[in-house]
């Protein structure tokens, strides 16, 4: 691409122009290109909210998923704040360890959903209002005119609104990751102020943003769509992952992210993370974006949908409309779709577990990595929200290992005639059935026998 190429490219993406893409309505899902200097607007009203709520809390909560709670938990390993938990599963036995870790009587809930709808943050937010019941203790981020915001002004709560031009997984610079970022404590407008720089070097020449996006577009063309992203401390591929894989996993190809995994290979290309101090991490989640929305354009897909997301929520509900408790025993053969796997496939680790095991996972990696694949790891209900647009809508080269735990007793879910176990259950048997109905690979094996 020739430098006048790219230089009309870069206007044609600050222009709002759609036909950069797939010429749908990609110029409606663009507000993240203002978003840092919309922020910086908001960020005194957001700090001074922070610091009222340091007067009467120690512990803050994030229930929220996918673009709700990625970038915050991003934030929180790369400034090494303990003060903020983020609960991004349905799995009971997380709801248990979060209950006997936190003084609820000090704890604030951040109520995180762009749509208002989310099922496993409206659960989690239903279960911890009924333990407390004081709307000072709970803050909604969400879309205007939504039902979550609809429900916190009924209940007293403070709500922040989402600019409703920003998809979730464009959504770290916005409400759904400032807020949570101040109340961490981060100096918000020093963040913004990074990411407002960034922003304006994603307009130049020299585009930091372009050059990321050209080299993952480009190496996508040459048949490398593993995108091996740069370890760090804060665990940036986490974030990075699904906005990778989110917004180009469709139409039968796609990036497929693979943090922290070797980027020797025919079927691999490296992505460095540039992170001069923690505060440059504004910088670089624009940086991402600006280049996520670049390769798109090179693929020639909408990077701002996600049609093949809706197929794991519909199959969840059809498994609890039926009333079915599912088993979830084990199917398929380990060993066959291990033994079968060469690039370039890559193996797609899904473990619908309690997080605190998750180390336990690493003889399954092992096995992977033996295969000399790429392997990714996520964990349910999570990466549902992240990498299972890819799995579903991107190439066919995944092999999918689902791996299930004992949830334990069962957790009530107020005001729904199911738990928190059966949610989860029905939640790793939708996603089962929506690859199986896709022709994938899949297998299901339990955690206690890896």
């Amino acid at each position: 691409m020739s430098v006048a190429t790219q230089q009309n490219l870069v206007e044609r993406i600050w222009a709002r122009d759609a036909t950069v893409w797939a010429g749908a309505d990609e110029d409606k899902w663009l507000g993240w290109l203002d978003e840092p200097q919309r922020m910086q607007e908001r960020a005194g009203e957001i700090a001074e909210f922070a610091k009222s709520a340091h007067t009467k809390f120690e512990t803050f909560v994030l229930l929220g998923m996918g673009g709700s709670s990625l970038a915050p938990e991003v934030l929180k390993r790369t400034f090494g704040k303990k003060q903020l938990h983020v609960l991004d599963t349905t799995h009971p036995e997380m709801i248990r360890h979060a209950e006997e870790a936190l003084d609820l009587t000090k704890t604030m809930f951040i109520v995180s959903s762009k749509s208002g709808t989310t099922l496993e943050t409206l659960s989690q937010y239903a279960y911890f209002w009924e333990q407390t019941g004081n709307p000072e203790q709970f803050v909604a981020v969400t879309d205007p005119g939504s039902k979550l915001e609809e429900l916190a002004e009924e209940r007293g709560m403070r709500v922040f609104h989402g600019e409703p031009t920003i998809g979730g997984r464009y959504s770290a610079l916005s409400p759904f990751g400032i807020v949570p970022a101040a109340l961490m404590g981060i100096d918000v407008e020093r963040l913004l102020t990074n990411a407002e720089r960034m922003a304006e070097a994603c307009r130049s020449e020299a585009n930091p943003g372009l050059q990321l996006g050209l080299e993952l577009g480009e190496g996508w063309r040459q048949g490398r769509d593993k995108v091996c992203i740069e370890d760090t401390e804060g665990n940036f591929g986490l974030w990075a992952e699904q906005l990778i894989a989110e917004s180009t996993g469709k139409q039968g190809k796609g990036l497929v992210p693979a943090p922290g995994e070797r980027f020797e290979g025919p079927d691999r290309q490296g992505a460095e993370v540039h992170l001069a101090d923690a505060y440059a991490i504004g910088g670089e989640f624009f940086r991402w974006e600006f280049a996520v929305a670049v390769a798109g354009s090179i693929l020639e897909i909408n990077p701002f949908d996600q049609p093949d997301v809706q197929a794991a929520k519909d199959k969840t509900k059809e498994v609890l409309a039926s009333g079915d408790d599912p088993k979830l025993e084990p199917q398929g053969s380990l060993d066959e779709l291990l033994a079968s796997a060469e690039p370039p496939n890559y193996v797609a680790i899904q473990a619908f577990i309690d997080p605190m095991r998750e180390r336990e996972l690493e003889p399954l990696v092992e096995r992977a990595h033996a295969t000399g694949c790429v392997a990714t790891k996520g964990l349910g209900p999570r990466y549902l929200h992240s990498t299972g647009q890819l799995h579903k809508g991107g190439p066919p080269t995944g092999l999918f290992v689902q791996v299930v735990d004992d949830t334990g007793p069962e957790i009530p879910i107020p005001g729904e005639d199911f738990g928190f176990g059966r949610l989860i259950r029905a939640q790793a048997e939708g996603d089962f059935r929506s690859l199986q109905e896709r022709g994938r690979q899949i297998v299901r094996v339990r955690l206690e026998d890896l």
